[in-house]
């Protein structure tokens, strides 16, 4: 198969809108990371997505709209809470997705689950993307599976190549890092994948959030993964990472020492004699997110083998690259006093 990047006109969506209500796979833009987009209601079509991508089929996927009405319209949750409500108020259209009870959506799509992940982007080219196919779509990042995310078309090329008909270039994008995941389904509400609403924004409409422990910490044996990203090892470059917990001062010294790459901040470069890869400024998550992925795809692209990476804050705003990292490194970390 040919695979056509294609720039965002209005006939280039036209057609695409086509080939997605046709069955096939799209590669496509959102403000978070590329998707890789299928009918949602169809069941078939979103087997392909499992194996275009090389993704377990009990991983679930997200549920992608371009106008609120279309959760009613496509009957796709049972009901819609009131505090869900609210943050669809608050952050639709935008980079949160929420899990409800579903309705009539394909157990492909939920990995089985009795519940459903929905999001409205932000990004204008994915809302008329969707609503020139007329149909909800699933969509997970449009990488490898396992693999860094994608933030440009060209990364999607690299790993789609061949597998699917057709990848819509909208540019970078700008957040960098994958939406943001809530449930509703049960009485308190959940968070179970961080990214760019934070856990603060969604307490100042909603009141108190948990965390789910896989967050933080290796998904448990048996445990089911409710959200995707939730498994033990997710967004991984070929490159062998090992985080490290220390002051800039520790790091430096230690990374120095093993003479290995280092994954770093912009402020470290200047005190490291290896070679550096900088993945943002010290204390500025929105870069940070917004260029992790396009740095670890880089560190595959030169063939780099092992790299020793500064391990950012696990709370706050800083959560989401903590997430994506702790899980790219498999866990591995080391600690220095």
């Amino acid at each position: 198969m040919e695979t056509k990047l294609l720039l965002p006109t209005q006939a280039n969506i036209e057609i695409v809108g086509k080939a997605l209500r046709d069955g096939l796979l799209v590669g496509i833009p959102t403000e978070t990371v590329y998707g890789l987009a299928a009918n949602a209601l169809n069941g078939n079509s979103v087997s392909e997505i499992f194996k275009a991508k090389g993704r377990p089929s009990d991983n679930p996927l997200i549920v992608h709209i371009s106008d609120i009405s279309q959760i009613q319209k496509f009957d796709l949750v049972s009901e819609i809470p009131e505090n869900v409500k609210k943050l669809m108020r608050s952050f639709w259209p935008g980079p949160l997705t929420i899990i409800m009870k579903k309705n009539c959506v394909p157990d492909e799509v939920t990995a089985g689950l009795d519940t459903v992940a929905i999001r409205f982007p932000s990004h204008k080219i994915t809302q008329k993307i969707i609503s020139s196919a007329n149909i909800p779509l699933a969509a997970p990042s449009a990488n490898t599976s396992g693999k860094p995310s994608p933030t440009t078309a060209m990364h999607v090329f690299h790993d789609m190549n061949g597998k699917i008909p057709y990848i819509v270039d909208g540019g970078i994008c700008e957040v960098g890092v994958e939406s943001t995941v809530i449930t509703v389904a049960e009485d308190v509400p959940v968070l179970l994948r961080p990214g760019g609403i934070s856990i603060a924004q969604l307490e100042n409409v909603i009141g108190h959030v948990e965390i789910a422990d896989a967050v933080l910490n290796q998904l448990k044996d048996g445990e089911t993964a409710q959200s995707p990203g939730m498994k033990y090892k997710h967004y991984a470059p070929d490159t062998h990472i090992i985080l490290i917990r220390a002051s800039d001062e520790k790091f430096a010294e230690y990374v120095n020492s093993q003479g290995a790459t280092a994954l770093c901040y912009d402020e470290d470069v200047k005190n490291l004699t290896v070679r550096c890869y900088s993945y943002g400024k010290k204390g500025d998550y929105a870069s940070q997110a917004n260029r992790i992925f396009d740095v670890l795809r880089q560190m595959d692209n030169d063939g780099v083998k092992l790299a020793y990476g500064r391990c950012p804050e696990s709370s706050g705003d800083a959560m989401a690259v903590y997430n994506r990292l702790i899980r790219a490194a498999g866990f591995e970390v080391i600690e220095l006093a």
